[in-house]
């Protein structure tokens, strides 16, 4: 009987294993396919992501706050600013700030003049960061065009090109920039093309080194192979994926401009009076640093606000769009 019921029974089989596959479904072993109960989740945008990693970083948060609040001004300057840039007071000459005696009609005081400093202050902001923006500018669309060339066509264009951009690194900024502005004559569109020219190798450089790196990869050479045309190679298959760093540099590079204008105003060749450019402002307080200060901190703050705030913005980016640096 004990022989027979051992032969009846059933052997004990071994617990069912379960199989994930690449689709995330586990196979049982009588091969029916069962679906996971965890959901999988979305994942996020693009533009949520990168917003995700720059607000991480809270002094870039800051800085952008004052970039825009900055901008802001500028761009409303004429319904902000409680005088005209130029109007004299001449009942009003060296009158203090507020936080100093002064009165709320001209709440950061006067100049030697009797312009309102807190209108030209509002106007200036817009005088520096167009300079900013369109020194930018500028920079940015020529080390495009003459980067991508030096990468892709290799030889005498990239000899030319680098070995022209080495000899405008060689130069001292500030001795270039000085040079250019003498020759063409010192005006705030001169100061634009000298910023321009001083700043080009930058760009230049980045966008050929960058563009260097993409040539050697898979989706380039299938674009080759495919038959892709050299501007459609340059300009839609290689370049949206050297943005990152270029954008990086731009933002940078805007406060970089602003001070090199800034120098050159203070120098006299830059914007000429009276235009409410900020280095001009500071060269025209310099000689009242001891009786009425305020005329020459409140211009050099905003300097230092404004330069610092794009500087922590540009920190914020280049940690947003580095995968590396987000990965960590």
């Amino acid at each position: 009987m004990a022989e027979e019921n051992a032969i009846d029974d059933p052997m004990p089989t071994a617990p069912e294993r379960f199989v994930l596959d690449a689709s995330g479904l586990s196979l049982g072993a009588a091969g029916v396919v069962v679906a996971l109960t965890e959901p999988v989740g979305e994942e996020p945008s693009p533009l949520r992501a990168f917003w995700s990693a720059f607000s991480e970083n809270r002094g870039a948060v800051l800085g952008l706050a004052v970039v825009v609040f900055i901008a802001l001004l500028a761009l409303f300057a004429p319904w902000v600013a409680p005088h005209s840039p130029i109007e004299q007071f001449r009942q009003s000459v060296l009158l203090p700030p507020v936080w100093a005696g002064g009165n709320w009609t001209f709440p950061f005081g006067t100049d030697a003049v009797g312009r309102d400093v807190l209108s030209r202050l509002i106007y200036g902001a817009r005088i520096s960061l167009g300079i900013g923006l369109s020194v930018m500018v500028v920079s940015v669309a020529l080390g495009i065009v003459l980067g991508l060339a030096a990468a892709f066509m290799r030889g005498i264009v990239e000899v030319v090109v680098m070995r022209v951009m080495d000899m405008v690194v060689a130069i001292p900024s500030l001795v270039l920039a000085i040079l250019i502005v003498a020759v063409l004559g010192p005006s705030l569109s001169n100061t634009i093309i000298a910023v321009t020219v001083v700043y080009l190798p930058r760009y230049v450089r980045l966008v050929r080194a960058a563009a260097l790196a993409e040539l050697t990869k898979e989706y380039v050479i299938a674009a080759q192979v495919a038959g892709v045309g050299r501007l459609r190679l340059m300009f839609v298959t290689v370049l949206p994926n050297c943005l990152a760093p270029l954008i990086v540099q731009a933002a940078l590079g805007i406060s970089d401009a602003i001070l090199e204008a800034a120098a050159l105003g203070f120098l006299g060749l830059g914007a000429q009076p009276p235009t409410p450019e900020w280095g001009a402002m500071l060269a025209d307080a310099r000689e009242f640093i001891r009786s009425a200060p305020w005329i020459v901190t409140l211009p050099g703050l905003a300097i230092l606000v404004t330069v610092v705030a794009i500087n922590l913005m540009g920190d914020g980016l280049r940690d947003a769009l580095d995968p590396k640096l987000r990965r960590s």
